[in-house]
């Protein structure tokens, strides 16, 4: 330890304060994750071998290195700083009990919030396939998430029916719901529950994130008046498809096939009472002749001139966008069949929220590679750029901008 007015040679500093991520780090900067651990309350009253923001960090690297162990991604975090010299003693990995410690102490929340403060979408106006006309296209959609067979788990989320009639399934499950941007995959609105909230539910609290010069897309399970003004409050403007047994009268047949009609709520059907003024749109797809499928589209963009039907049953297509993002984050970035780790409530709700940060930072990447080569980031593979990533990303440690003081020596958890 130095002695008193010392000053503290960058070798003897602590390792866990230098932990660097590469394009995490570039994406989530050290002292933004100390500003968001102060905000939640969660800054350490004595130095710990594993302080908050090297949790956040670990966190963060545990969904970027899936099916790893804890400990294995510990030595992952510091291994670019050993190779390089930067540190003159060995680091003592933690013990997955104490991993599993610190992460119940840092909670959900400062994931959360990070999530907030930095998943936007990230189209500009040069991203090619992100745009309709000088709308944003965004899509909703839920999926679930299975967990480890607990009891903390199964009480707090819940279990699905099993799809044999043959009692509960193996694993609860955690129901997510999520806003993403068409054009970049960028997952800018998320909530997580309990697999007895309906994602239509758990949707409306995505809605604040939705406004002005935003195209929403959306499948049958998001229709109902009370949905759709919600998710109108902020200015958007909607493209849902419905299901064949709503009621959509034709108040006024269109130049473009489409027509003008009125959806209430179905508390006011049989009085009609309150109706929402939308456009209807029908088509099918399927062979000349043959039978196919119907599809019927009701979007709050009313004039034709401004979204000629064709256009918008053309688009609608775009709406998969986010079933290929969900299939990202689950089949790609976790693997297939993929189980979380999180044995308890709060750590399943961290773990969901570092999955959605690390793929946020892994699709802002490519949207950033896509505009230097003038391409639609589409083209650009999300599994090789997750490959190179996990390959490069440990070599690419850099140095923690906030010092260790020299007073305070690394406490065993």
């Amino acid at each position: 330890m130095p002695r008193p007015g010392q000053v503290k040679s960058p070798a003897s500093d602590r390792l866990s304060d230098r932990i660097a991520l590469g394009v995490l780090t570039r994406a989530f900067p050290p002292e933004l994750i100390d500003e968001v651990v102060a905000a939640c309350g969660r800054t350490e009253q004595r130095h710990r071998l594993l302080p908050a923001r090297v949790v956040v960090y670990f966190v963060l690297a545990m969904c970027l290195f899936f099916g790893q162990g804890y400990e294995e991604v510990a030595r992952l975090l510091v291994q670019g700083l050993e190779r390089e010299g930067r540190w003159a003693r060995a680091w003592r990995v933690p013990t997955t009990a104490a991993i599993g410690r610190a992460r119940l102490r840092l909670g959900p929340e400062p994931l959360r919030v990070l999530f907030a403060r930095v998943c936007r979408p990230v189209a500009v106006r040069e991203t090619e396939g992100a745009w309709y006309r000088n709308r944003r296209l965004v899509a909703v959609d839920g999926t679930v998430f299975d967990l480890p067979d607990t009891a903390a788990n199964a009480e707090f989320f819940g279990r699905p029916g099993s799809s044999r009639g043959q009692g509960r399934s193996a694993y609860p499950q955690a129901r997510v719901a999520a806003v993403a941007e068409c054009g970049t995959h960028a997952v800018f609105a998320a909530e997580v529950a309990p697999l007895s909230v309906h994602e239509s539910v758990l949707a409306q609290r995505l809605f604040p994130a939705l406004g002005d010069g935003m195209l929403v897309l959306a499948d049958r399970g998001f229709c109902g008046l009370d949905l759709w003004r919600a998710a109108r409050a902020g200015g958007a403007d909607l493209l849902w498809r419905v299901r064949s047994v709503v009621v959509l009268p034709v108040v006024t047949m269109l130049d473009d096939g489409s027509y003008l009609s009125e959806i209430v709520a179905t508390r006011d059907r049989s009085r009609r009472a309150d109706p929402e003024r939308v456009r209807v749109i029908e088509y099918t797809i399927g062979p000349r002749g043959g039978d196919g499928t119907v599809y019927r589209l009701i979007t709050s963009i009313l004039d034709p001139a401004e979204a000629p039907a064709e256009e918008l049953a053309a688009l609608y297509a775009q709406r998969w966008e986010i079933e290929n993002t969900l299939d990202e984050i689950k089949n790609h970035q976790g693997g297939p069949r993929m189980v979380l780790r999180s044995q308890h409530p709060r750590g399943v709700e961290q773990e969901i929220f570092a999955f959605l940060l690390v793929h946020h930072a892994l699709r802002g990447l490519m949207h950033q590679a896509a505009l230097r080569g003038g391409h639609d980031p589409d083209r650009i593979s999300f599994t090789r750029t997750l490959r190179i990533v996990r390959r490069h990303v440990t070599g690419q440690a850099a140095l923690s901008p906030l010092p260790t003081r020299p007073d305070h020596r690394p406490e065993p958890v």
